[in-house]
């Protein structure tokens, strides 16, 4: 068993993080687990509460993906460009624009992880939001001394990363199935069903993630089923999702 480390948490604020439910989800975690697998890992708050030693992420957004794997295999480089961001308005809309353009998938890959800790830091509310077309669109916060470069954290989950049989992957959350063997443990944290208007939310599409793809989670749920997987489900509580786990046993 390895020690805790209290400097590993969550490197990005992220839209439906889970920090404030910690408590509650760690009491219905399985006491052993194999690999610990999260097909929707956003910012990661269980996974750092834990500190499992084999795990696998997984999350549509490539963006954030990139930026554990920067994480993991360029920490100093990631570091050095962090420090050369400056907490003004205007250097804030001139990063925040780069992925208008087409030479943004040109930009070397430790520059777009810190670009996207740097937007995060200093963008109002902290949290990651992208339009339709798949760019950055949160204003300016304004914040006097956002901590742009937390090192600390920063390198305590590199070391993690690097002390832990880790697998890092970008795409649709159904990918893992291949990956997941009997005794381990999958949490689902998908996005969720807005809580009002949830008459007609086929249009929520703020991480693209409609009643559609509500009817494949359930389904996948099942396939995890079938194998004996142990997993955990986080969803809004609305009429629609406990209609279709309603008889799930």
């Amino acid at each position: 068993t390895h020690a805790r480390n209290p400097f590993v948490s969550p490197v990005l604020k992220w839209v439906g993080g889970k920090r404030q439910l910690l408590n509650e989800l760690s009491a219905r975690l399985p006491t052993r687990m194999g690999t610990y697998i999260e097909p929707f890992v956003g910012g990661g708050a269980l996974l750092f509460d834990k500190q499992p030693r084999s795990f696998i992420l997984n999350d549509t957004n490539e963006e954030l993906i990139n930026v554990y794997v920067q994480i993991r295999d360029n920490i100093d480089e990631l570091l050095a460009i962090l420090k050369r961001f400056e907490n003004t308005e205007r250097e804030f809309y001139r990063i925040r624009a780069q992925d208008r353009d087409s030479s943004f998938a040109n930009l070397p890959l430790a520059y777009r992880a810190a670009r996207i800790l740097y937007l995060n830091k200093t963008c109002y509310n902290g949290l990651f939001r992208v339009n339709s077309a798949g760019e950055f669109n949160s204003p300016f916060g304004f914040y006097k001394n956002p901590n742009i470069v937390n090192e600390p954290v920063l390198r305590a989950v590199h070391d993690y990363f690097c002390e832990s049989n880790v697998t890092l992957m970008s795409g649709d959350f159904t990918q893992v199935i291949d990956f997941v063997k009997r005794g381990d443990f999958v949490y689902l944290d998908p996005p969720y069903v807005p809580v009002s208007d949830s008459a007609s939310f086929t249009g929520y599409t703020q991480r693209g993630f409609g009643e559609e793809d509500q009817r494949r989670l359930f389904d996948f749920c099942r396939r995890l089923d079938k194998k004996k997987i142990k997993f955990m489900l986080s969803n809004s509580s609305v009429p629609f999702i406990h209609g279709l786990y309603r008889d799930f046993t």
